[in-house]
């Protein structure tokens, strides 16, 4: 059974959630990232495949208890590609804030990276990427930024495409929180 190390990128705390900036104070801006943070890590944890999971930030949260890799500020897809080097065999990549996330949606993630050798999940725009599963060494470098989806796209010679809604649901806009909160998330934050 293969087993992936799973990195999970984290702002620092005055740049996490900027774009809800207009409707949530810094501080609610803060917990609400950090409480998307742990949702996500408690998913990865939960997965019998995933053997490790490692933070890349400025430095660890609070009660941080896995892998940390220090975030150097060369910018998020060079971090990402020296994160994924290091680990020398299946990473994966998901975001911090998608509070739908189940463990399912990993399971079918890691299915379709180990027989594509890369796994990708788009936003629900199929815009932005909000997940990445590479099952092997092979050229891929992270893409991450506006229209990453397509770029991401482009370089992969052998990809699955997988929409989940726990993978497709990201948080960046106040219409994202109210969807994530009609569907049973509750965000006693705002």
């Amino acid at each position: 059974m293969m087993r992936w190390t799973a990195i999970v990128p984290l702002k620092a705390d005055g740049q996490r959630k900027t774009r809800l900036a207009g409707m949530l104070r810094p501080e609610a801006r803060s917990m609400l990232s950090l409480r998307m943070f742990n949702h996500v890590v408690a998913v990865l944890r939960d997965h019998p495949r995933i053997g490790r999971i490692v933070l890349l930030a400025c430095e660890p949260t609070d009660g941080w208890d896995g892998g940390w890799l220090a975030d150097d500020g060369r910018g998020l897809n060079e971090e990402l590609d020296a994160a994924r080097m290091a680990t020398g065999h299946a990473t994966l990549v998901v975001h911090a804030d998608l509070p739908l996330l189940v463990v399912e949606d990993m399971d079918v993630l890691l299915w379709v990276a180990e027989r594509h050798g890369v796994a990708l999940a788009p936003d629900r725009h199929g815009v932005g990427t909000n997940a990445v599963a590479i099952a092997d060494m092979r050229d891929f470098r992270f893409k991450f930024g506006p229209d990453s989806f397509r770029t991401h796209l482009k370089q992969a010679s052998d990809y699955g495409i997988v929409r989940r809604v726990g993978l497709a649901h990201d948080v960046d806009t106040q219409e994202d929180l109210q969807f994530v909160d009609a569907c049973g998330w509750t965000n006693d934050i705002m």
